[in-house]
């Protein structure tokens, strides 16, 4: 077997017509004519799949990779679940302007429609302006013919939860819940590897092309779950030099590091990739297995293949937070 090692990966940025140009001035990137909403951290979707930047497998994308060592990287209970496909997708999203209002289907829907993952996510807000604010779920109960008359009317967002954020906040959104990110956030997104968004409403806006963006009225209608919860943060304590956990899900385990000295991780017990988001101060990685070491910056991500999930996370400038997600077996 070839050497693995932690892997990181060319920038991989999408336009949107909600984005702006925070992404590319914390990556330190060329600007884009265009605005750029979402950076795709980690891909394995067939549209956007990423190119590894380091190492001896530098050009090679990371399907190919995973193809070539499926167990190593995955985890011999993630590749044997997941069938050798990577099941996460990671993300930054820089939302200038409102998102569309949307909601992804489960995966018993996404794969007798599609084919494809369901997408349940999760979002980590990064920095907010002070008003800044986002939807996550119902307020009130309605049905099917009130969700369609209210699309129709544009009075849908009168029956959505709206939730004022601060950075740190967390929300989960299974799948089947409605959502939206709104103007002045920049956030983390984990979410399953699937490309499936069903939107609801746009506000009668045009898309980057000029032209109305599509909606799935019918579509979102079957996804949706109406059920209104008390409340939709999730809730978690975090500490300095602690290991936190932040959320655990069906798919995915999300935790948060921050420490100012050498923080030791050893995930090999979970027999899952590790895929670490630098989201303040630049970090070395150091891995004990093979003494491998990488060096990861602010506003980018990395992939730890399974078998080399023992490392330390090392701050380069007195200080650094992470997140990190992988699968439990547990």
């Amino acid at each position: 077997m070839e050497h693995l090692y932690p892997l990181l990966f060319e920038p991989n940025l999408h336009e949107t017509v909600w984005g702006g140009k925070k992404l590319t001035t914390w990556k330190h990137l060329p600007e884009h004519a265009a605005p750029v909403g979402e950076s795709w951290e980690v891909s394995a979707v067939p549209s956007s799949i990423n190119i590894i930047a380091n190492g001896d497998f530098k050009g090679m994308d990371l399907v190919s990779l995973i193809n070539r060592y499926p167990t190593e990287i995955l985890g011999e209970h993630v590749a044997k679940q997941y069938k050798g496909q990577m099941p996460l997708l990671v993300k930054f999203i820089d939302a200038r302007d409102d998102l569309s209002i949307q909601v992804h289907p489960n995966d018993e829907m996404a794969q007798r429609v599609h084919g494809k993952f369901g997408k349940s996510e999760m979002w980590y807000i990064i920095d907010a302006d002070p008003e800044a604010s986002l939807y996550v779920g119902f307020k009130q109960e309605i049905d099917e013919n009130e969700y369609k008359q209210r699309i129709a009317d544009g009075t849908i967002t009168d029956v959505l939860a709206r939730h004022k954020v601060h950075a740190g906040d967390v929300f989960y959104l299974p799948a089947g819940r409605v959502h939206a990110i709104c103007g002045g956030i920049l956030l983390a997104e984990v979410q399953q590897s699937s490309d499936l968004t069903y939107r609801i409403y746009d506000y009668n806006r045009p898309g980057i092309d000029g032209k109305p963006r599509e909606l799935h009225t019918d579509l979102a209608a079957k996804a949706l779950d109406f059920h209104v919860e008390k409340d939709y943060r999730t809730h978690y304590s975090i500490q300095k030099e602690c290991d936190c956990p932040v959320l655990s899900t069906p798919y995915f385990n999300v935790h948060i590091v921050d420490t100012s000295s050498p923080f030791h991780r050893n995930l090999i017990g979970n027999d899952s990739f590790v895929i670490t988001m630098c989201l303040e101060g630049d970090c070395k990685i150091h891995i004990h297995k093979t003494g491998d070491e990488i060096e990861l910056r602010e506003g980018f991500s990395c992939m730890l293949p399974a078998v080399i999930a023992d490392y330390d996370l090392i701050p380069m400038n007195g200080h650094t937070k992470v997140l990190e997600t992988f699968i439990d077996k547990r």
